[in-house]
């Protein structure tokens, strides 16, 4: 305390502190350096690799949307495709003569007696 005194009364207060603010600042400067900067690269480098997976991701759901979509429209087009048959199966039915009951068919070969 009694040497910053001394420099003080020898080169005055504007000089002694312009030089304590020098130290602090290289002193800041190096830290930051030595410690801060290397931390921080190896932070860089993680954030990138992260990035990367989260666009491989992004990328995968959505092929796995497009295929989704892919399976639900081929579901649709079988689904339309056998309503549509389904349909057409009924109403051929409806035009078509309804059956003769088996019973009714033999009491009216009992009736009738074949000719020859």
């Amino acid at each position: 305390m009694k040497d910053i005194a001394e420099l003080i009364s020898k080169y005055g207060f504007p000089i002694v502190a312009a030089v304590g603010l020098g130290y602090f600042v290289y002193y800041v400067w190096t830290w930051a350096t030595k410690e801060i900067k290397p931390v921080l690269s190896e932070a860089n480098k993680v954030l990138i690799a992260l990035i990367d997976r989260i666009r491989m991701l992004d990328n995968d759901l959505i092929r796995l949307n497009q295929k989704v979509n892919i399976v639900l429209q081929l579901r649709k087009m079988e689904h339309d495709e056998l309503t549509k048959k389904a349909h057409d199966f009924i109403i051929e039915d409806e035009k078509m003569p309804e059956p003769v009951p088996q019973e009714k068919a033999a009491d009216e070969e009992k009736k009738e007696p074949k000719k020859k």
